[in-house]
C-alpha cells in the first residue's frame, strides 16, 4: 500500500517539464481555437467550454492511471486486447455505429459522440508492448515476427473494415516504433520497404472510394475538382498570406470568412500560420519538439523494457499525428483525419492524448525502486 511519504517520492519523479509543454501546447491550443470558432464575434464559447471540460476529465484520467503501476496493468495485458478488439467490433454493428467521414468508427453515447479507436490506442499499446517485450533482440527471423504480425492484424483489418485508414497508419506506426526499439533486424526492415512499396497498387485497390478520391487529389493538388483539395488550396492560401508575422489573432480572412474548411480541428495549423505567421508555426512546432524528446527521456531512463516500449509505442503515436496533421496542411501528405494533439478540437482526442500522457507520466514516476 502507498504511504503519504511514497506517494511524495513517486510525484516527485515526475517529468514536470513535460507537463509544463503539454500545458503550453493546450493554452496556445485554446487560444487559437477561440479564433477558428469565432467565439470572439459570436460570444459563443460552448466549444471552448467543452474542451476546457475534456481537458479537466483528461487530467482527472491521469490521476486514475497513475494510481496503478503500469506493469499491474500489463499483468491484463490478454483481457485488454480483447477488450480491445471489441471496442472495434462493436462500430460494425448495425444501428450501433455513427458513420463521420466515410468512417463507421463513433458510438453516440447520449449527448456524446465517441471514437472507440481513440480508446483502442491506449489499450493495445499496453497490450502489444507486452508481447514485444518477450521478442526483445530476437527479432532476426520470420519465424520470430510472424506472431507478432498475428497479434496486431485483427486491429488492422478492424480499422480498414470500417474504413478508417488514417488510424490504421496511426497503429502501424505504434507497432512499427515498438518493433524497432525491440531490436528489429535491419535486414528485414528493408525487406518490409520494398514489399510495401510493391503492395501499393493492391493496397490501393482494396481502399474504399473516398480514400481513392483523397489520394488522387494528392497527385493532382492544382486541381480543385478532386474533393478533399479544396480545403488542402484554401489551407496553402491562409498560410502563405500569413506570412512571417501574420494577420492578427482573430483577422485571418481564410479562417474567419469560412473559406477554410474543418478550421477547428483537422485544419487548425493552418490558422496559426494565418493568424500568426512563421512564428506561431515555428512556435507550435518547437513545443512538439520539445514534448517528443521529453518522452525519448523518458523511454531511455525508463526501469524495464515494459515501460521503454509503452513509452515508445506512444511518442510514435503522437510523431505520426502531429506529423501527418501538419504535413496535409501545407500539401506534403494526404489528407486523412488526424487532429493536431492538445490543440485541434474534439473531446475524444484530447481525451486519449492524455490517457496516454498518462501512461509516460506512469513509467516516469516509476524509474526508480521505491521501497514500500
Amino acid at each position: 500500500m502507498l504511504t503519504y511519504k511514497n506517494t511524495l517520492k513517486l510525484i516527485k519523479e515526475l517529468d514536470w517539464k513535460l507537463i509544463i509543454t503539454v500545458l503550453a501546447i493546450f493554452c496556445f491550443g485554446i487560444v487559437v481555437l477561440s479564433s477558428a470558432t469565432h467565439a470572439n464575434e459570436t460570444g459563443n464559447y460552448s466549444q471552448l467550454y467543452k474542451q476546457g471540460l475534456a481537458f479537466i476529465l483528461g487530467i482527472g484520467m491521469i490521476i486514475g492511471i497513475l494510481c496503478f503501476d503500469y506493469n499491474f496493468l500489463g499483468k491484463y495485458y490478454k483481457g485488454l486486447y480483447l477488450v480491445s478488439l471489441l471496442l472495434l467490433v462493436v462500430v460494425l454493428v448495425p444501428g450501433l455505429g455513427q458513420n463521420r467521414g466515410g468512417a463507421t468508427s463513433w458510438l453516440k453515447l447520449g449527448p456524446l459522440d465517441f471514437q472507440t479507436s481513440e480508446l483502442v490506442k491506449l489499450t493495445f499499446i499496453l497490450s502489444y508492448a507486452k508481447i514485444v517485450e518477450s521478442k526483445r533482440g530476437k527479432l532476426n527471423s520470420l519465424k520470430e515476427i510472424i506472431p507478432l504480425v498475428i497479434y496486431a492484424f485483427p486491429f488492422i483489418g478492424l480499422l480498414f473494415a470500417q474504413p478508417d485508414l488514417g488510424t490504421a497508419i496511426v497503429f502501424c506506426c505504434i507497432i512499427a516504433g515498438m518493433l524497432f526499439t525491440a531490436g528489429l533486424d535491419i535486414k528485414l526492415i528493408k525487406r518490409a520497404i520494398i514489399i510495401a512499396l510493391v503492395s501499393l497498387p493492391i493496397m490501393y485497390m482494396m481502399m474504399a472510394s473516398h480514400q481513392k478520391v483523397r489520394i488522387e487529389a494528392f497527385l493532382h493538388p492544382d486541381d480543385p475538382s478532386y474533393e478533399g483539395n479544396y480545403q488542402v488550396i484554401q489551407s496553402m492560401i491562409a498560410i502563405g498570406s500569413g506570412g512571417f508575422g501574420g494577420k492578427g489573432l482573430y483577422n485571418g480572412s481564410q479562417s474567419q470568412n469560412d473559406f477554410l474548411p474543418v478550421q477547428d480541428s483537422d485544419f487548425i495549423f493552418a490558422v496559426i500560420g494565418e493568424e500568426l505567421g512563421v512564428w506561431g508555426m515555428t512556435l507550435a512546432i518547437a513545443l512538439y519538439i520539445i514534448f517528443l524528446l521529453r518522452m525519448l527521456v523518458i523511454a531511455r531512463e525508463a526501469k524495464d523494457f515494459y515501460g521503454t516500449l509503452i513509452v515508445v509505442g506512444v511518442m510514435s503515436m503522437f510523431a505520426y499525428q502531429i506529423i501527418q496533421n501538419i504535413g496535409m496542411t501545407v500539401a506534403l501528405i494526404p489528407v486523412t483525419g488526424v487532429t493536431l494533439p492538445f490543440i485541434s478540437y474534439g473531446g475524444s482526442s484530447l481525451l486519449t492524448s492524455l490517457a496516454n500522457l498518462g501512461l509516460v507520466l506512469n513509467v516516469c514516476m516509476r524509474k526508480k525502486k521505491i521501497n514500500f
